[in-house]
């Protein structure tokens, strides 16, 4: 039996930006949905974080999900196993009032929605669903980790040591080890694909923001008669990252494919003020969605902050970076995690 493996499709992202709802529809349209149907998939599991926003959705946004997805359950005869993430809830301290119990009633029949902790039989594959986990649940979730019988497990977590973005490690959550009894555990939450011991982050199957650029995305296939777990690339990118060097590189006729794209052009030399401005026309004549121009400006940086092998455009690391040159006596991790908190809300504002 093949299962198809989804996370952290955030509907309703980057305050519903219409981008952001045409990517993910022509995910769902040319790359999710004809894998499913050429392959005779049926089953999908979802582990968490279908909507964005914890407190609202935009009716645009819910009828665009509507459309593009749950009509194509019910239109196919699909059905898909969901439990709740971490943005699917209202409040911090339970699951109990979530959008998925509000939003997917009518499609009770295509969606089962997991709010305890379960085990899915997959044709004699055990797969268990473990909701994200708060102070309501967790008692009664670190039961199910070490007492459950299930081959493979799936969820929402936040564990140490693995990356929130690429080079950025978690400094909070679980240890990874409280898993070690499971063959192979499939999480969601952090957006990037990385890999420890039986723990595997599937990562997202979309761009969402910078830190997406050059990361590849897709969604997953599990064989449960092999174990084997397959990644479907999603071609669809949204973000293009371009490195500016006229010391190496004549940008004299150089017209890059950016069309329906954000676009920074990161400037390590710009020699020529001409031809730099030619090219940047030449972007900007395209369809684009929007422009950065980043350029080094070392000068202006503190004196006791190392920057030398931080990229200008890297602001997580640079933030990190300076938390540890800070003399003070504050838990420079838990610093970390509320900063990298408010550069996520920033970026999420970013678009109108």
């Amino acid at each position: 039996m093949k299962v198809a493996i989804l996370n952290d499709t955030h509907c309703g992202i980057r305050n519903s930006s219409d981008v952001f709802l045409d990517n993910a529809e022509k995910f769902y349209d040319d790359v999710f949905f004809p894998y499913l149907l050429q392959n005779g998939i049926s089953r999908i599991i979802h582990l968490g974080d279908v909507f964005d926003n914890r407190k609202f959705i935009n009716f645009r946004a819910l009828n665009r999900y509507r459309k593009s997805f749950l009509s194509r359950l019910r239109e196919h005869g699909l059905h898909m196993d969901v439990i709740p993430g971490n943005h699917d809830t209202f409040f911090k301290n339970t699951n109990d009032l979530n959008s998925l119990k509000e939003l997917l009633g009518h499609y009770m029949n295509e969606v089962t929605i997991h709010m305890e902790p379960s085990v899915l039989n997959l044709d004699g594959f055990k797969f268990a669903m473990l909701p994200w986990i708060t102070p309501e649940n967790r008692d009664k979730s670190l039961e199910f980790i070490s007492t459950c019988k299930a081959d493979w497990l799936g969820g929402h977590l936040e564990l140490r040591n693995f990356e929130v973005m690429r080079g950025v490690q978690s400094h909070e959550g679980m240890d990874h080890k409280l898993f070690k009894r499971f063959e192979k555990v499939l999480t969601g939450h952090f957006h990037v694909g990385s890999e420890r011991d039986n723990i595997k982050y599937v990562g997202t199957q979309m761009e969402f923001f910078w830190s997406d650029a050059g990361d590849a995305k897709g969604f997953h296939v599990l064989d449960t008669s092999t174990r084997e777990l397959e990644k479907i690339n999603n071609p669809h990118t949204l973000f293009h990252k371009i490195i500016y060097d006229d010391s190496k590189t004549d940008y004299s006729a150089f017209i890059p494919d950016v069309t329906d794209k954000f676009v920074k052009i990161i400037v390590i030399n710009k020699q020529d003020l001409f031809t730099f401005d030619r090219f940047v026309d030449r972007i900007q004549a395209q369809q684009i969605h929007d422009l950065k121009i980043a350029e080094n400006f070392d000068e202006f940086l503190a004196d006791n902050v190392e920057t030398k092998e931080i990229a200008v455009e890297d602001t997580s690391l640079l933030l990190d970076n300076y938390i540890d040159t800070v003399n003070t006596d504050l838990d420079k991790d838990r610093l970390k995690t509320a900063m990298r908190n408010i550069l996520i809300e920033a970026q999420t504002l970013e678009v109108a």
